[in-house]
């Protein structure tokens, strides 16, 4: 009996080990049929395979149009409340009468502080490649601010054209009146609605996440993906990457809204994995978003704001500008175009309307295509993206008709 038993016992755990390698051999083909479905994804790219990619770039729109039709049409109430509401100002826009000042400053400051939060939603949100709306917007704004402020001994610019356009006041300031808060409280709101903008846009890393974590369901995102991987990889990780990834999570896990403060008050590449971890681990939405808004719309904000009006104070600019002369050889080259920049932009602040000469200085010319260059990639970007993620979405329906064929 006892020589029969086991010999049962036998068969019993080699199947056990059969059923082990099957186990693995499963897991390793489903990691290479992903590795190969994203090789297949990234394929689609304009200068690959332009017509397919543009066919399922509006396939794509297409769907998103309705998805967001559909959403619209659930909150309908919502939607109703903000036409009545936009149906009233449009009242008062069009009615004549003593209000109409006041109906223009809100208008006036209402653009304004959207044209920055849009800015800052694109410089942020998961569309394609970010556009690095700082480097090619807000900070140009606020170093050409605190050029004029310093040549014009003045910040009261008169309105209009400000901020279309800066031109000295006729009554200019004492050089004494010009000082670093005097700058900041100058750009304040603008850069203030352009972190707000950038808080918004880390909100859909954190609602993947959320959703995928209540429903139980496997999130359309390689993000989200990979960042279930490094858990389960947690401690066997050595690359600096991954332990830099991880310190994020455990910061943001265990210290709650002080660790994402502190994420998001400082320049963090990795921020798109807090937004992710407090998703994950089902963080209040207030406890997140607001340490969000607070860190990038005011501390980080003003360590920016302060780090651009210094770098470009008058007398900085200045040692840069000679620092540049010294190179040798080269030197008074590169000064000259520098030098007739800097000229120029002082003429032009104190002559308003002033039309731009015929022979423009190439360091201008050279910034306005490097932005159309950018703007032109980042749109790329985005068809490339959607068609991407419609390519993704073919995927899965092959995958799926596929599983109902072996059942």
């Amino acid at each position: 009996m006892a020589a029969n038993g086991s010999s049962c016992e036998q068969p019993r755990k080699r199947a056990g080990v059969k059923d082990n390698q099957n186990g693995k051999s499963t897991d390793l083909s489903v990691k290479d049929r992903r590795q190969k479905d994203k090789e297949e994804r990234l394929s689609f790219v304009l200068w690959r395979k332009p017509v397919t990619t543009l066919h399922y770039f509006l396939l794509e729109t297409l769907i998103k149009v309705k998805e967001w039709t559909l959403q619209l049409w659930q909150r309908r109430g919502i939607v109703f409340l903000c036409l009545v509401l936009l149906s009233l100002f449009s009242i008062a826009y069009s009615t004549e009468g003593a209000h109409q000042q006041y109906i223009q400053y809100l208008e006036k400051k209402f653009l304004w502080c959207a044209y920055w939060v849009g800015l800052g939603i694109l410089s942020s949100v998961g569309l394609g490649t970010g556009l690095h709306t700082f480097l090619l917007y807000l900070g140009p704004h606020i170093a050409s601010v605190t050029l004029a402020a310093y040549e014009c001994s003045s910040t009261d610019f008169p309105e209009p054209p400000y901020p279309d356009q800066i031109v000295c006041p006729q009554d200019g300031g004492m050089d004494s009146s010009i000082s670093l808060f005097s700058i900041m409280s100058k750009v304040r709101l603008e850069a203030c609605m352009w972190g707000a903008g950038t808080a918004i846009g880390e909100l859909p890393p954190y609602f993947m996440a959320r959703a995928a974590r209540q429903s139980g369901a496997d999130p359309d995102d390689e993000d989200y993906e990979e960042f279930e991987e490094m858990l389960e990889q947690a401690k066997s990780a050595q690359d600096f990457a991954t332990r830099a990834k991880l310190g994020v999570q455990h910061m943001v896990q265990k210290v709650g809204f002080f660790g994402i403060l502190a994420c998001a008050s400082i320049p963090n590449p990795l921020f798109d994995l807090a937004g992710i971890t407090c998703g994950h681990f089902l963080v209040p939405f207030w406890t997140f978003f607001g340490a969000t808004l607070i860190g990038k719309a005011i501390i980080k904000m003003h360590i920016q704001k302060l780090f651009v009006i210094i770098t470009f104070s008058k007398h900085i600019v200045e040692q840069m500008v000679a620092l540049i002369g010294s190179v040798p050889r080269i030197g008074p080259s590169l000064q000259k175009p520098f030098s007739q920049y800097l000229e120029a932009q002082r003429n032009k602040l104190h002559h308003a309307g002033g039309n731009t000469p015929a022979d423009e200085n190439w360091l201008s010319w050279v910034f306005e295509k490097l932005v159309l260059v950018m703007v032109c990639y980042f749109v790329i970007s985005i068809v490339n993206s959607m068609a991407q993620s419609y390519a993704k979405r073919l995927q899965q329906l092959r995958h799926s008709e596929e599983k109902t064929k072996r059942c």
